[in-house]
């Protein structure tokens, strides 16, 4: 059935469509439950983007094990953790501000909120001052020796995938222990009626 076209293009918006209207009624779609991440009122998006980050890495393995997926089958981009963490600050500091990612922006949007389109303005903007600067950067990022040699986190370190499942599989039980310790201290997460009314229960 899937990619129902020569390049995906359709199975990749129908996907799109539903995750959309999955972020929207989970209340993902509102800046009032995004921006309580950075409260450390609500850690939902955390626990379930997490736990989706796991499930994927665990299947992705055993269908690898089991000779159902080549190693080489899925594109991943090479290891710059220097440059990740760089970019990943700058994306959460977009976070917290702006309330939305670049998925929820435009599930906001469709939803019609206009600080939803704001957002994905910026969002461009900032994606095409990335596409001048790369090339420049790259460069210097190889120099300087700032990107790790290998395609995934595994290959760059040397760690054996099953350890680094394990490792995953250990930070994810930590999120959802201090996730919801955090969140009983703060007063609770923020409820679906509390999402769609803007109204921000953390003082």
């Amino acid at each position: 059935m899937f990619p129902l076209n020569e390049n995906g293009m359709l199975s990749g918006l129908l996907c799109g469509v539903l995750f959309g209207f999955v972020l929207e009624n989970a209340g993902f779609g509102s800046p009032v439950k995004l921006s309580a991440q950075f409260k450390l009122s609500d850690w939902a998006v955390f626990k379930v983007m997490f736990t989706a980050i796991v499930v994927a890495a665990v299947g992705l393995w055993l269908l690898r094990l089991g000779g159902l997926l080549k190693p080489d089958s899925i594109a991943v981009p090479q290891a710059a953790l220097v440059a990740a963490a760089v970019g990943g600050a700058f994306v959460g500091a977009g976070f917290a501000v702006g309330g939305y990612c670049p998925g929820t922006s435009v599930a906001g949007l469709f939803s019609g909120r206009i600080d939803a389109l704001v957002f994905i303005v910026g969002v461009i903007a900032g994606t095409a001052g990335f596409a001048v600067f790369y090339g420049a950067t790259l460069k210097s990022l190889k120099s300087a020796g700032l990107i790790a040699e290998g395609d995934t986190f595994t290959d760059a370190y040397s760690i054996s995938e099953p350890v680094m499942l394990v490792i995953l599989g250990v930070a994810l039980i930590a999120v959802f222990y201090f996730g919801s310790w955090f969140e009983r201290r703060r007063g609770g997460p923020v409820t679906a009626q509390q999402a769609v009314a803007g109204a921000d229960p953390t003082p």
